[in-house]
């Protein structure tokens, strides 16, 4: 009888003959979650059938149990095998095909706000789809990564789970997680240390520097590894964090306050000059220290952005609207016009939060 080896359901089971899954003969590997989905007949090789491995009885999708591990590996090497038939340079999706990492990235950034308007809408049947499609960036640049000999969706998978149990030293896993490592470690306290999370992101940083240079006692800078492509305010606050953790920062807020103010009278000075290069330079010294300012407070400077963006959108909504019910058209209004309709609408809006 042949070997079946590696019997995990995420895994592939090696076979050193073959086996006949619904009539066709395989050889080599096969995934593991076929044993759940079809008759598996395990054949020695040049031999009648020796075994058969019996389905779990299939249940219709609408009633499976949602959250089982056993559905979301199969649905998972679904959209893999989609992803590499979409790939195949003969059978292929011609437009598919032609993609390489670098032009399929900005799709990644876009899904990624599209879950996060999901989430502030509470769009509850948009968001599982809006997931989806974020996913399948992830699997989009594994599979490109996979034709290139670098790495693969499992590698990608093995380092998140590896990197989450290095960052979680006080959290117990099972050998679900674990894998077959034994669990011999001490006992673990219950709860997180205080700023142990940023501890261990330094000490990662710290050892890859030193893969990197050929060194292990590299010692890269407080603000190495904040990517230069986050969006501009979300990384000016992760790079006044990374300097405050090392001391470069005001002992209260006031502090900040006051910087905010500097940077507004220094730009007020350039805006005098006309010097345009000095304006921006300025101008975004002004929006660096408000991202501070937020820091400080505990603010995410991205969402209090978007917040305003939201409540300028609803109140800009509100002044057309009042026009239209006159028959006014918006570019036909003054300023003080337009100014005292905005300034209606905010009150009613106030007093509709009441």
């Amino acid at each position: 009888m042949s070997c079946l080896t590696s019997f995990w359901f995420w895994r592939q089971i090696r076979l050193s003959g073959c086996c006949r899954i619904d009539g066709a003969a395989v050889y080599g590997k096969m995934p593991s979650y076929l044993l759940h989905r079809a008759a598996v007949y395990v054949c020695k090789p040049k031999a009648e059938t020796s075994m058969v491995i019996s389905p779990t009885p299939r249940q219709p999708a609408e009633t499976a149990k949602q959250g089982s591990s056993q559905q979301a590996a199969y649905e998972l090497q679904r959209l893999l095998a989609l992803m590499a038939r979409l790939r195949d340079p003969k059978e292929g999706c011609p437009w598919d095909r032609e993609q390489t990492h670098e032009t399929i990235a900005p799709y990644a950034i876009e899904e990624a706000y599209e879950v996060l308007d999901a989430i502030q809408k509470q769009d509850w049947n948009a968001f599982p789809d809006e997931l989806g499609d974020l996913l399948l960036q992830v699997v989009y640049q594994a599979q490109l990564a996979q034709e290139e000999g670098q790495f693969d969706f499992a590698t990608v998978a093995r380092m998140i789970t590896e990197k989450m149990i290095r960052r979680h030293p006080h959290v117990v896993f099972g050998a679900d997680v674990l894998e077959d490592q034994t669990v011999t470690d001490s006992p673990k306290p219950k709860q997180d240390i205080p700023g142990q999370w940023e501890m261990l992101k330094e000490q990662e940083r710290r050892r890859n520097a030193g893969q990197k240079n050929g060194r292990g006692a590299a010692v890269p800078g407080a603000l190495a590894g904040v990517p230069p492509a986050l969006p501009a305010l979300l990384r000016a606050s992760k790079l006044a964090a990374r300097a405050a953790r090392v001391g470069f920062d005001w002992p209260d807020i006031s502090g900040v306050v006051a910087k905010v103010h500097e940077e507004i009278e220094e730009f007020s000075v350039e805006l005098g000059a006309g010097n345009r290069e000095r304006m921006q330079d300025e101008l975004g010294d002004i929006l660096f220290s408000i991202a501070s300012l937020a820091r400080r407070l505990k603010l995410d400077p991205e969402a209090c952005l978007r917040q305003a963006c939201d409540k300028f959108t609803r109140r800009f909504e509100g002044v057309e609207a009042v026009l239209a019910e006159q028959g006014l058209s918006m570019s036909d209004q003054s300023v003080e016009v337009l100014d005292d309709i905005w300034k209606s609408v905010k009150k009613l809006e106030a007093e509709n939060k009441k």
